[in-house]
Parts: C-alpha cells; sequence; structure tokens
C-alpha cells in the first residue's frame, strides 16, 4: 500500500503537574475561542453592537453543550438514561459503583437542534433580526468548531471508523487494537473544513447572504450530507441498531438535509439588500 496503517496511542492531554488539560476539551476552548472571533468580524462588518457579542457567546455555548448532550442521551442511550436521570448532567456514573468518568456522550444532531433553539430565543430577547438572518452567519463559526470537535473525537479514539481490511488506516492501540481502522474523524474534520471555507467565502466574497435562508440551509445540505456518508465507514454507535439499513446518525442526518434544501430554495419576495 501507498499509504501503510499509522500507530495511534496518544496521552489524554498536556500534564502540567497540578493538572491535565484534555485535547477533548482544548479542542472545545479553541472551536469557542476561534468561533467568538469570527462573529466578532461578522458584527463589525453589519454594524451590530459588539455587546450583543456577548449574549450570543452564551446563548451557543449552553445551547451547544446542553442540546448534543440531550441528543445523545434521547437518540443514542435512553435505555440507560431512562434508569439513570441524575446521570443525565453529572460527570459521574453510580451503577454497578460510583465512577467519575467526566462529561462523556455528545450528538451533533442534538447540538444542532439546540443551537437553532437558542437562535430563535436570541432573537426575541436580545437581537430584533430575522431568526434565518442569524442562523446564516452562526452556521459560519459552528462548521469551523467542527473541525476541531472531530480532531478531539481523534485525539480521545472514540467514534471511530470501521476496520479497513488492508494495510491502510489507523491502529487505535488505546483501545487496545493491533488492526487499522478508517480514521473518521479525520474525514469528517477535513469535510468540516471545506465546508467552513466555502460557506465564509459565500459570507464575504458574495451576495449569497442577502438571500435570507441560503447559507444556513447550504450549512445544513453539506454537513448532513458529509455525516449520511462518512457513516458508512464509521462503527455504529448504538450496537442494536448496527444492523439496520441505515444507522442513526444518517437517519437523523435526513430531516436536516431535507429541510436545507427547503431554506435554500424557498420563494423569497425580494433580496433584503443588494448593495456591498
Amino acid at each position: 500500500m501507498l499509504i501503510n496503517a499509522i500507530r495511534w496511542s496518544p496521552s489524554e492531554g498536556i500534564d502540567l503537574g497540578i493538572l491535565t488539560i484534555h485535547y477533548y476539551s482544548l479542542m472545545f476552548l479553541i472551536a469557542f475561542g476561534l468561533g467568538w472571533y469570527i462573529m466578532k468580524a461578522i458584527y463589525t462588518r453589519e454594524g451590530i453592537a459588539l455587546e450583543k457579542l456577548d449574549s450570543l457567546f452564551i446563548y451557543t455555548v449552553l445551547a451547544t453543550l446542553i442540546g448534543a448532550r440531550l441528543g445523545h442521551v434521547i437518540f443514542y442511550d435512553w435505555d440507560y438514561f431512562q434508569h439513570h436521570l441524575l446521570e443525565i448532567f453529572l460527570p459521574v456514573k453510580f451503577e454497578p459503583e460510583f465512577e467519575f468518568t467526566g462529561f462523556r456522550g455528545l450528538a451533533s444532531h442534538g447540538a444542532a437542534i439546540g443551537i437553532i433553539t437558542a437562535m430563535y430565543l436570541y432573537r426575541k430577547r436580545v437581537l430584533d433580526k430575522p431568526v434565518l438572518w442569524i442562523l446564516d452567519r452562526i452556521v459560519i463559526p459552528v462548521a469551523s468548531g467542527g473541525i476541531f470537535v472531530r480532531i478531539g473525537n481523534f485525539m480521545n479514539s472514540e467514534i471511530i471508523g470501521k476496520p479497513s481490511k488492508s494495510d491502510y488506516g489507523v491502529i487505535f492501540q488505546n483501545l487496545g487494537e493491533s488492526f487499522p481502522r478508517h480514521p473518521a474523524q479525520l474525514y469528517e474534520s477535513f469535510c468540516y473544513l471545506l465546508i467552513f471555507l466555502l460557506l465564509y467565502y459565500l459570507y464575504w466574497k458574495t451576495n449569497k447572504r442577502f438571500k435570507i435562508g441560503y447559507i444556513f440551509g447550504l450549512f445544513l445540505v453539506l454537513l448532513w450530507t458529509v455525516r449520511f456518508f462518512v457513516e458508512f465507514v464509521k462503527e455504529a454507535q448504538v450496537e442494536e441498531r448496527a444492523t439496520w439499513l441505515l444507522n442513526t446518525g444518517q437517519w437523523l442526518s435526513i430531516p436536516f438535509i431535507i429541510a436545507g434544501f427547503y431554506f435554500m430554495y424557498r420563494p423569497q419576495a425580494k433580496p433584503q439588500n443588494t448593495a456591498e
């Protein structure tokens, strides 16, 4: 093979002696920090008061974490959590014995629903703009955040791909394995980079930002189409559904894709503006 398997056994994070900065947490910090700077540039261009940006940041962070957690609980692990409700938002397990686990289990579909809901509330309480106007802009930093979240998954050796059945792939030694798998996390991360660059270009270099809902719709179509196809080389996150024609992540992606096409091509009376 032209590309041989990579043996992957990273540490949990950066050891500072008194504490360890976990790579997954670090990737989230980078995602939210970069997102803040992207939205600052957008709000500056749009003439939006920057004090409204602080509220947007809080809404987005809370919506992402709460939505992603509830998405995992409801879509992927309800059979367990319906009997362990206290563990939904606690970093511990009580059975079979008490264990500190940290906050594990986040689902991007839940995060998407959470962010859309939060932007509706943000529009009602903070910024008097159409909710689709806000979503057209917030999806740009969201796309950039996805790049780093999937890198964090790769560092954690989680959300792994299926065995490649060849010399190509990544051997996740932290999982005690000796065979290569598809680096599904990196496939997604690279695709999210391309999506981010496209959305960024459309917003800054074209008039597409004046077509309310278009950039948001394109984001939905591209991101969830990537998710749909990458799932074919990813291990199912719910074992009993692994033999379905499509897995849970794919079924959940289809409504987002359909909604995306609707927002892209829905009838509009006039663009909001046509001047730079």
